[in-house]
């Protein structure tokens, strides 16, 4: 077992509730249950001592000769690990069941099938939970030779194996050797339940598994994905990517309220080393609106409908405890009270401390996130009847009284507010958007303050956010830095794509933030944002940079960039948040933002290649 694999080497499982990364050597490192934001079950890849895991691969020692491969079944989520050696070649799928119920569930279904397709192989299995984020002991039940319980404070977790494999205690945690020959599987089920302590013994994980009805879960988990990609309008160039990222928001979306989480994990570093480590694990109300349009734009008008509604919820739940009517993030049931906490006694991956659990970025003041949630209910044909409306327009009347302050801007920094240009152009984007909804759809709405604060907004980012010296917006209205976060000029319709002052901004953006095509959201050292150290170009940011450019026309230049990215993904097609120096992924994975922009970027750079060649249509 590599103690930290790259953040890169690991593929996504998930049920829709919950989710779990699986190393390319067959090792469970990441679990929480039975939420994406619950403490941890296996965590080593933030602790490879306390965190726990749980390894089911070839035992084949470190000879050179073995081979290693891990992909998914197309079009699913279903995850196979591959040793290929000179004695056989076997492999270890992985796979959760989907519920896409409206109902949370306190029971998690995380299968894991060996198998042997030539050939002899021996396999081991180690599983070692440590619950709490590792601070809490647990008790070990063995209940049989292919079942065991451990028993957390508040969870169990029910681990239940099929022939041959034994499982034999080792202290508090269980361990197998076994073998098996061309056409033998044996399965390993881990059952965690959270429900009421009194009765989680008596359901434990449910009857033994058997083939039988391990074939028919993954048959069952296959069949799923299959048939929700039917709903991808998706035909363009690059289907194979598109789908995949596809598929990732769907499983980083919680299926009971369809609000869709920013990454299945926290604390990882955006330097290693740093202390630039956040908890990904909440519904960004920026990052779910914007993945809206991405969603609706591939066909799966269900799912965006499903975040729509858990935003309108928010803004009929009234004023946060900031006087704010949104706040920047919540939980994924909504609940807006998020604290930050440091487990100091994890180590963090590769020393990168410290690690977070929780968000203190929740309390921030973005007044960003106001546009981005009405460019989401824009799209939609109702946003939500009459009570809908009024709770949406007393956002909108606020907002006219409240838009001209500094914020902590779309980065969440932490060097103190300012005037950011984006934030800006998003209160625009609420008014512009606000007044398009009640017009088309004969609302009631003061238009007059509405038209008002929106045409005033205009001309303050035009007089104060462009500065002379660099021919550019720029992110504050104190400062000649350029951000890559006014890449999303054009696509609100703030700017025409062509406008001569928005390509003499994309040139500044190239010369100070693009790196061989890749982005960097800003200048830490020339703007500094209240933390210590550097981080690599934003995965997210090299997105819109290609879709920015192809919408300007620069074709050749969009599909280089495009291409270049899409070498960054690792084996499997997923993407953390960054790219370091050397090509590594950094930052938590894989992160919903940077895949719903590379599918914004891939149908932008389809519908402008497809006018290029045939400008008749």
């Amino acid at each position: 077992m590599n103690a930290y694999p790259p953040i890169a080497d690991h593929g996504l499982v998930g049920d829709l509730q919950t989710a779990a990364l699986v190393a390319a050597d067959g090792t469970l490192d990441w679990w929480c249950t039975p939420r994406f934001d619950s403490p941890s079950v296996f965590a080593s890849l933030l602790d490879s001592d306390r965190g726990g895991h749980c390894r089911l691969a070839a035992d084949l020692g470190e000879a050179d000769e073995v081979g290693v491969r891990q992909l998914y079944l197309t079009d699913t989520a279903v995850l196979v690990t591959r040793f290929m050696a000179p004695g056989g070649v076997g492999e270890v799928v992985d796979f959760m069941e989907p519920d896409a119920s409206t109902t949370p569930s306190t029971r998690h279904r995380l299968i894991r099938v060996a198998r042997v397709v030539r050939g002899s192989l021996p396999f081991e299995l180690l599983c070692r939970p440590r619950f709490d984020y590792g601070r809490a002991a647990h008790t070990l039940r063995h209940l049989d030779d292919g079942s065991v319980v451990f028993h957390g404070p508040d969870t169990d977790l029910h681990v239940q194996a099929t022939a041959p494999i034994a499982l034999h205690p080792d202290g508090h945690d269980v361990s197998a050797r076994f073998t098996l020959d061309a056409g033998e599987l044996a399965a390993v089920v881990l059952t965690s339940d959270s429900g009421d302590a009194a009765t989680r013994g008596e359901r434990l994980g449910g009857p033994p598994p058997t083939v039988e009805s391990i074939t028919a879960a993954f048959d069952a988990c296959r069949a799923f994905w299959l048939s929700w990609l039917r709903a991808s309008r998706y035909r363009g160039r690059w289907q194979e990517m598109v789908t995949r990222s596809a598929i990732t928001l769907k499983l980083l979306t919680y299926a009971p309220t369809g609000a869709p989480i920013a990454a299945a994990t926290m604390g990882l570093p955006e330097q290693i080393g740093g202390e630039r480590n956040w908890d990904y694990r909440y519904t960004w109300i920026r990052d779910a609106s914007l993945s809206v349009h991405a969603l609706s734009t591939l066909g799966f008008t269900r799912d965006a409908n499903a975040y729509r509604r858990w935003l309108r919820e928010r803004l009929d739940a009234g004023w946060t405890a900031s006087g704010e009517p949104l706040q920047i993030m919540y939980r994924v049931d909504g609940e807006p009270h998020l604290t930050e906490e440091v487990l100091d006694h994890l180590e963090g991956y590769r020393r990168s401390a410290p690690v977070r659990a929780g968000n203190a970025a929740a309390d921030q003041i973005q007044l960003d996130i106001y546009g981005e949630a009405a460019y989401a209910l824009a799209e939609a044909k109702d946003i939500g009847g009459v009570r809908g409306w009024k709770a949406f327009a007393a956002v909108i009347d606020w907002l006219t009284d409240h838009w001209d302050r500094p914020d902590e801007g779309i980065w969440e920094t932490r060097g103190g507010r300012q005037n950011f240009t984006y934030s800006r152009l998003m209160t625009w984007v609420a008014f512009d958007r606000a007044i398009g909804i009640a017009t088309a759809y004969s609302r009631p709405a003061d238009l007059t303050r509405w038209r008002t604060a929106r045409d005033t907004v205009f001309h303050q980012i035009i007089d104060r956010g462009w500065n002379d010296k660099r021919h550019a917006f720029v992110q504050h209205y104190d400062t000649d830095v350029v951000d890559a976060s006014l890449l999303l000029m054009p696509r609100v319709g703030f700017l025409a794509p062509t406008d001569p002052d928005w390509l003499s901004t994309l040139d500044a953006m190239n010369d100070e933030l693009v790196s061989d095509s890749l982005v960097y959201r800003y200048n830490p050292a020339a703007s500094p944002d209240g933390l210590r150290g550097s981080e690599g170009t934003f995965n997210l940011c090299s997105f819109l940079y290609v879709q920015a450019l192809a919408r300007a026309g620069r074709l050749d230049q969009a599909r280089y960039a495009f291409d270049k990215m899409l070498t960054y993904a690792n084996h499997v097609g997923l993407f953390a948040e960054e790219i370091g120096p050397s090509g590594e992924q950094l930052g938590n994975f894989p992160q919903a933002f940077t895949h719903l922009a590379l599918i914004d970027a891939a149908i932008a750079l389809d519908e402008e290649l497809d006018r290029a060649e045939n400008p008749a249509r």
